[in-house]
């Protein structure tokens, strides 16, 4: 059985298009495999990368959504208002194990999830403000390993049974080989 109570929305901070490209948009098609409904960038705004996600979704299903947001700040006091958690991963945050059962409890409840990975340094104000700070280790790595770790562990690894439908192309699961049909 699949938990989708509520909803699940990642915001990438800080995208730079010079530097961030090929890691933005491996955060943006984790969020989608992963189950998120939809993801937010801010920094620069990178329309071929949001295009290039698009057609993902237009090829290989689902609903998911991106966009790009100027304002940060504002997507988390319009979060707040609606009355969603902040989930903010940072290597300084609390362990996910030691947290994770809350989380998934206000998840499961109907409280919608706003997940904040980061790109270039992040401002030192969203600790406070977030509802929750927490770290997949104590240790350096990619913001894609912990959103990934961080969604799969939410989720308890139904993510990884849900179905994408709509999209022209599906992958046949098999032993050995690849086998890509055509659903149009």
């Amino acid at each position: 059985m699949i938990w989708k109570m509520s909803k699940i929305v990642v915001l990438r901070l800080g995208h730079r298009i010079i530097r961030d490209q090929r890691l933005t948009t491996h955060v943006l098609l984790t969020a989608r495999a992963y189950g998120a409904d939809e993801a937010l960038i801010t920094g620069d705004r990178d329309d071929k990368l949001l295009d290039g996600v698009r057609r993902v979704v237009e090829s290989w299903g689902g609903e998911f959504k991106v966009n790009y947001v100027e304002d940060w700040r504002k997507v988390l006091r319009d979060w707040r208002e609606r009355g969603g958690k902040i989930i903010h991963l940072t290597m300084y945050g609390i362990n996910l194990p030691d947290i994770i059962d809350e989380v998934r409890s206000l998840w499961r409840s109907g409280k919608d999830l706003l997940v904040i990975v980061g790109g270039k340094k992040v401002p030192g104000e969203l600790y406070s403000i977030a509802d929750y700070n927490i770290a997949v280790t104590n240790q350096p790595h990619s913001e894609v390993a912990a959103l990934a770790t961080f969604l799969d562990w939410l989720q308890e690894g139904e993510e990884l049974r849900r179905e994408f439908k709509g999209g022209r192309l599906k992958i046949i699961p098999q032993r050995r080989g690849k086998r890509v049909v055509r659903t149009d």
